[in-house]
């Protein structure tokens, strides 16, 4: 079997995702076509150099609609004899996309690919593709549907964590956010993004806020409890699925749940033929990928059996990984991941996460696994393990091993 191999990663910064925020002006074919470019620049890509760009986007409507991935080749500095696959697997998209186009080398269909994906919030809002499994009730009523805050407060009235808990997770996503970005440890991955005559936009994720406190956060309140409790009432949808629950504990907010915000990342991944061909040198081994569907009620615990079977299959134990991302869409589902597997917190978003960086819902898998790498080669690790909760009730995981 072929190996496979990430030759480079990168990622814009992360741009509020409203009206305001740095980006807004950017479509997300600009956004993704500069992630393409740079890629191409920095690797010498000519000609029909790579198989496929594999993209992921969650909101396939309007500007994202249509195979942005294709759309995103035409527009940048690839060869138009490279083709382009959009794919959708919620929150894991840009994952997915790199464990595809992983798994299609290892298959020996092509030697190279180009994976990752973008989402511009601000300007095509989360939902307005619609979604059957929200909106019809045969599905609905069958799956016990509520919406994903309900879900981070289920996990959380289910595994014992407080408000203070996710709190402190969250104030420490910021501070570890901030620390990272002062050391410069993003420098090698983040690209500026720049309008349409060239001059910078942004160059920095604009969504943390390192002065976050315990004090600050504990002024929010509950951002779910009241469509929990009130209109339309989802407490009392969650709790005929889980009746040995007295009540939901409501305690996450926008400070303790991952930010909207825009992005997009990529990555180029090879065989090693393909990197002995193009000079290039490889930084890690793709050394296992995985996915599971879930409970699509409590809905965001995937990444702990996603890390099981990922673990299982490649024969290898939690004490094997040196460094772990998981993504912070909420902070109840980090806080059951280190809890499941009595991981130490300091192996886990080392540099923050999207509570307090933000969460471009196509972007986010190629991200992390792009911070991963960085973290692994500064800190001399040797194998890392990304992994992310999914909407409906999924999880995906993606174990990186240095070169």
């Amino acid at each position: 079997m072929t190996e496979a191999y990430i030759y480079d990663a990168v990622r814009t910064p992360r741009g509020k995702g409203r009206s305001d925020g740095s980006l807004h002006e950017v479509t997300s074919l600009r956004l993704s076509t500069q992630v393409l470019d740079a890629l191409a620049e920095r690797n010498g890509l000519q000609g029909h150099a790579v198989e496929d760009v594999i993209w992921g986007n969650v909101t396939q409507v309007g500007e994202q609609g249509g195979c942005l991935a294709r759309s995103a080749v035409l527009a940048s500095q690839l060869d138009e004899s490279i083709p382009g696959l959009s794919i959708n697997r919620f929150c894991a998209s840009g994952m997915e996309a790199v464990n595809l186009a992983a798994n299609q080398i290892k298959a020996g269909v092509g030697s190279a690919y180009v994976a990752g994906g973008v989402e511009m919030m601000g300007r095509v809002p989360m939902g307005s593709d619609g979604a059957a499994i929200a909106v019809d009730p045969s599905i609905a009523m069958k799956t016990y549907f509520v919406p994903q805050g309900i879900s981070a407060d289920i996990i959380a009235t289910e595994f014992g964590f407080s408000r203070d808990d996710c709190d402190a997770l969250a104030v420490e996503s910021q501070r570890r956010a901030k620390a990272a970005w002062d050391a410069g440890r993003f420098d090698k991955t983040v690209i500026t993004v720049r309008d349409i005559n060239g001059l910078p936009i942004l160059d920095r994720d604009e969504h943390m806020r390192p002065e976050t406190d315990m004090q600050t956060l504990g002024a929010l309140k509950a951002s779910f409890k009241e469509m929990g409790e009130g209109m339309p009432g989802f407490d009392k949808v969650a709790l005929m699925k889980y009746p040995h629950l007295e009540r939901i504990n409501h305690v996450h907010h926008a400070g303790n749940s991952s930010g909207i915000v825009d992005g997009a990342a990529g990555i180029l991944i090879g065989s090693k033929a393909f990197g002995e061909a193009q000079g290039l040198k490889p930084r890690a081994r793709i050394r296992a990928t995985a996915k599971i569907g879930t409970d699509p009620t409590i809905m965001l615990t995937g990444p702990v059996p996603v890390t099981e079977k990922i673990l299982a299959d490649s024969g290898m134990a939690i004490g094997d990984i040196g460094l772990f991302e998981v993504n912070e869409a909420f902070a109840a589902v980090v806080l059951r991941f280190m809890q499941a597997f009595d991981v130490d917190p300091a192996k886990v978003n080392v540099n923050g996460g999207a509570i307090a960086m933000g969460h471009p819902l196509g972007a986010t898998g190629a991200i992390i696994l792009g911070t991963l790498l960085d973290e692994m080669e500064r800190s001399d690790v040797e194998c890392g393990l990304a992994t992310l909760c999914i909407a409906s009730g999924m999880g995906a995981a993606t174990i990186l091993e240095r070169v």
